[in-house]
């Protein structure tokens, strides 16, 4: 495996939408590492921080169809998959795809659909492919649903399901920038404009290939088990729900080897896993609590300090 086509996507990339999200590389490196890995994103943050510019300046930067969905209480899970319609010319029933057939969706506020609309994605996320009355078809690879949300104190909002929660692969916020970043921001052009001017830089057949190629990065034993004592941790954790699930488990395991290629290395070390814990693992501790996103994220920073690190041989 040559981790130097990790690290030059990795710079194209973030190079690219860095043009339009000013001061947030670790953010786009966690975006592409999530579709790397064949993961969906999801961005909280208050209105107002550039949570769909970052995602729009993503998905022209990967190239491949890319949809908007507005998510709105009154959007229907058809509205989503596309529905069965009688076409009167050729005197029989035809299939008209909804926008989840591309390869980049952005579903835009996503908690202010109803949970019947929101889980429709549940399949689309999971099994990439769509089922509408009883016949299925395969969504193209690579498929990424990246969904932003507002915070849930915010009104017109409902709270993701557990099940489709535990389906995101990470969950990212951006927070505000620097005085100095964002006064630069304020006296450019329309971040709408600077959007579309950017131009694709990675080919699907590109990110098709790192994702063939990440397995191959080595996870030793002591940081297989120090993963483990993570996952273990949250579900010994007296104010957690049922704690991180196995497939919480495998994205960890998932997104540490990813952010190993890119860093240029064949090989996962601590620290790899120690950046990813927050945003791979928080959202699945908060579901089936009482404890939101932001107190998971806190409350992940403590355990970590809590479990022994595993040092390196020498």
């Amino acid at each position: 495996m040559d981790v130097r086509q990790f690290q030059d996507i990795r710079d194209k990339v973030v190079d690219n939408v860095s043009r339009v999200i000013v001061g947030k590389n670790e953010q786009i490196q966690l975006v592409l590492t999530a579709c790397i890995c064949g993961g969906h994103v999801l961005l909280e943050d208050v209105p107002g921080t550039g949570k769909t510019m970052l995602l729009r300046a993503f998905a022209r930067t990967l190239g491949g169809e890319f949809k908007r969905i507005q998510f709105t209480p009154d959007l229907l899970p058809s509205d989503l998959t596309g529905i069965n319609y009688y076409d009167q010319k050729a005197g029989e029933f035809r299939f008209r795809p909804g926008p989840l057939f591309a390869h980049i969706i952005l579903a835009d506020e996503i908690n202010r659909a109803t949970p019947r609309t929101q889980s429709s994605l549940l399949e689309a996320m999971e099994e990439k492919q769509i089922s509408v009355d009883g016949e299925s078809y395969s969504l193209e690879e690579p498929f990424l649903v990246m969904a932003t949300q507002n915070p849930l104190e915010s009104y017109g909002t409902f709270p993701l399901p557990e099940a489709q929660l535990d389906r995101f692969f990470m969950r990212l916020s951006l927070g505000y920038m620097s005085r100095v970043q964002e006064m630069q921001v304020m006296a450019r052009p329309s971040t709408l404009s600077l959007v579309e001017a950017l131009e694709p830089v990675v080919e699907r057949q590109e990110i098709l290939a790192l994702r063939a190629a990440y397995p191959a990065v080595a996870v030793q034993e002591p940081v297989l088990k120090y993963m483990m004592d993570i996952v273990e941790i949250t579900r010994q954790e007296a104010r957690m729900g049922a704690g991180v699930s196995t497939r919480g488990a495998m994205a960890l395991y998932r997104a540490s080897q990813v952010t190993a290629a890119l860093s240029g290395r064949d090989f996962v070390i601590p620290e790899d896993v120690q950046a990813l814990a927050r945003p791979v693992l928080a959202h699945r501790m908060g579901a089936g609590s009482s404890v939101n996103l932001i107190e998971a994220e806190g409350l992940m920073g403590k355990m970590l300090e809590r479990i022994p690190v595993p040092l390196e041989k020498r």
